[in-house]
């Protein structure tokens, strides 16, 4: 069948014929029925993407948890982790919706408004996003913890991590733009939604979230960012290698 799957009467006219006008033309026959055309296809994929989704986001989401939780033996860090990942996620899905769906600025891509994102998009974006954000979050994190472990002062470390780790995140993300943007001038809608997507994400992953809001709220919540439930106590302590110490060479 032929239509959009965006278009709210192509939908009504495959619903129509899955829930009423196929099973009454078959009724009593011993026969499995399909729907076939461009929007039932595109509906059906649609359905089983977005309801495997909620597989995805716990599974994403909990184990990342968890493997924070372990590694810096805070419960607030992999919480905060969370909510500022997701924070970064929410904004690339709404600058999508404003350029493809609202046209704001979509000229510049040399491009029309089409009024659709790509139905595999926000899934497909929430993973990488999120494989990306804590990639930048555990370098930034690595380092501060190290500082506070050696001397103890929360906000000292804080500086001191993110002075060390600056031109690092800056340098890969100003890479990372480059590469995704190009994606951006692609004449396929899928591929410039996914580049608008990742350019857009790393650029405020890398300036907004962790130069900005990560630091703030390490210094607003002091030492409790290191809390540890006493029920928690068991995990182990993930401790860095000792730094290499040079030694003479022998004559």
């Amino acid at each position: 069948m032929a239509g959009n799957i965006d278009d709210d009467a192509s939908e009504d006219a495959v619903h129509l014929l899955w829930e009423q006008i196929v099973p009454e033309a078959f009724a009593g026959i011993n026969a499995k029925t399909f729907v076939a055309g461009d929007t039932a296809e595109g509906i059906d994929f649609r359905d089983r993407m977005f309801s495997s989704a909620y597989y995805v986001f716990a599974f994403v989401l909990g184990l990342s948890f968890l493997l924070l939780l372990v590694m810096f033996r805070s419960i607030v860090i992999p919480i905060k982790a969370l909510v500022l990942n997701l924070l970064s996620v929410g904004a690339v899905y709404g600058v999508l919706v404003m350029v493809f769906q609202w046209g704001w600025g979509i000229s510049i891509l040399g491009s029309k408004e089409t009024g659709i994102i790509e139905t595999w998009l926000p899934l497909f974006l929430f993973g990488i996003l999120f494989g990306l954000s804590m990639d930048y979050h555990m370098l930034l994190l690595n380092r501060i913890k190290e500082e506070f472990d050696r001397h103890g002062e929360n906000e000292r470390a804080v500086a001191t991590g993110i002075r060390l780790t600056a031109g690092q995140i800056t340098s890969a993300a100003a890479v990372m733009v480059g590469v995704f943007a190009a994606f951006a001038t692609s004449r396929l809608l899928g591929l410039q939604q996914f580049g608008v997507g990742l350019a857009v994400a790393v650029f405020l992953d890398a300036t907004v979230i962790r130069v900005v809001l990560l630091p703030a709220s390490m210094k607003l919540l002091g030492n409790w960012n290191w809390y540890l439930p006493a029920w928690l106590d068991w995990l182990p302590q993930v401790t860095p290698p000792d730094e290499a110490t040079p030694t003479p060479a022998d004559d």
